[in-house]
């Protein structure tokens, strides 16, 4: 199946490479002996480093005011009280977080599985008509191929839609719709569509958690001056299409596979709607706002109160708990939208990858026949007989074959080496085997 070629990396299996560490989103089939606690790729570690700066200058600041000057200590009541508060703020920005999350994953595993499903659907039960006409049968099986492409193209357009990436002219994507009319194929302009390469100081500001230094997800779509349309649903309209021609062509010979095709084809589209809702329904910014505010005064507060407790231990005691408290705050924040480009996000690229490997496995076959599988010599029935010798038995022998290997199986399993309640089984192999 035609695709754009997915450049490679050959190295040694246990070799570990620099750019591993940053890859984003995180490469799943990479595996690390590092414990967990020691592993930085994937970690928030890097994005509470300013934040823990801030806490551990305000925290020293705070200490010597109260060792030199005058003592700034507040009751360990409010602690307890605002401990309560932030426990559930937090508790309740994670759990919504993790649920977007577990949506999107769900949304994209049905996606996989109707993929799947519509493509199997296309190369079996679609006919092609090589007995009527040679040339009518070559165009049957490259309108199949093109469908498969499709089915790839459709997963493609919808990952890049989902991270505001609203064109056709990607490496991944521009060759599997070339042939096609869509609105982002003909919005695409150089001057307005190409993006800039991020500076040095942006990138560290982002892998440094910064806000001022992100960029807003959404400027590509801003900045088109045409209507971009909507891709997926547009390369979803062109397999109705398809579908619909081979259903008029009689290439779908059944009224079963025809309603199952079109279930597919339903399927797709609810996954359309189902990303979409967890990417443009965050948590209600007013939530957020309170959450993080009663977050930083939390932290804010605890050198006032762990001060006349630990002294100079307040400092790296206001540090570990600032660490805890933002960073599961900030893991909330990052899981979110489970379709971005973070460490922790959902690996899209090899969702898609994954999907092309299995249509090209697919579509390297032509359809199987069944006397091209069932009537082999090598398809060993039952007792290391094959189809062509059991062929020449009689429907009784080979039914009492299927028997004797029931009682047989349950000896075996009991313990009595084929004897059933005593009794030897009364078939022998060699009955078979003639």
């Amino acid at each position: 199946m035609a695709g754009p070629k997915r450049p490679g990396h050959p190295r040694h299996k246990n070799s570990i490479r620099t750019e591993d560490s940053f890859t984003k989103p995180r490469d799943i089939e990479r595996h690390s002996k590092l414990p967990y606690f020691l592993r930085m790729h994937g970690s928030i570690t890097p994005r509470m480093l300013v934040p823990l700066g801030f806490i551990g200058l305000w925290a020293t600041l705070i200490t010597c005011i109260s060792e030199f000057v005058y003592e700034l200590v507040v009751s360990e009541i409010l602690l307890t009280v605002l401990g309560f508060v932030v426990g559930l703020g937090i508790s309740f920005r994670t759990s919504s977080a993790y649920e977007r999350y577990v949506d999107g994953r769900k949304f994209w595993a049905q996606l996989s599985q109707t993929s799947r499903d519509l493509a199997r659907h296309i190369w079996i039960h679609v006919d092609e008509r090589h007995d009527a006409d040679a040339e009518l049968g070559k165009a049957d099986l490259l309108g199949k191929v093109t469908a498969l492409n499709l089915i790839l193209a459709f997963a493609v357009s919808l990952k890049h839609r989902l991270r505001f990436e609203p064109y056709a002219q990607y490496e991944d994507l521009e060759q599997l719709i070339a042939h096609l009319s869509t609105f982002a194929g003909d919005a695409f302009d150089p001057e307005t569509s190409e993006m800039k390469p991020k500076t040095s100081w942006k990138r560290g500001g982002e892998y440094l958690g910064l806000t001022f230094a992100e960029s807003n997800p959404r400027k590509a779509i801003k900045r088109s001056k045409k209507n971009l349309g909507h891709l997926p649903l547009e390369i979803l309209t062109y397999l109705s299409a398809y579908v619909n021609e081979t259903v008029k062509g009689g290439q779908l010979s059944s009224g079963v596979q025809e309603a199952m095709v079109m279930a597919n084809l339903a399927s797709l589209n609810e996954v359309i709607a189902g990303t979409e809702r967890v990417l443009n329904t965050p948590l209600p910014i007013a939530y957020s706002i309170a959450i993080s505010q009663i977050t930083w005064v939390y932290v804010i507060m605890l050198p006032f109160q762990l001060w006349h407790a630990l002294r100079w231990i307040t400092i790296p005691g206001t540090i570990v708990g600032a660490y805890i408290i933002l960073g599961i705050a900030a893991i909330g924040r990052e899981i979110e939208n489970p379709f971005g480009r973070d460490e922790n996000d959902l690996p899209l690229d090899k969702f898609c990858d994954g999907l092309e490997d299995e249509l090209n496995v697919m579509a390297s076959k032509k359809a199987p026949r069944m006397e091209d599988f069932i009537r082999s010599e090598d398809n060993s029935i039952m007792f290391d007989s094959s189809y062509p010798s059991l062929a020449l038995k009689s429907t009784e022998d080979i039914r009492a074959g299927l028997r004797a290997r029931t009682n047989i199986r349950a000896g075996s399993q009991r313990g009595t080496g084929g004897h059933v309640n005593g009794e030897k089984a009364d078939f022998e192999i060699g009955d078979i085997d003639g």
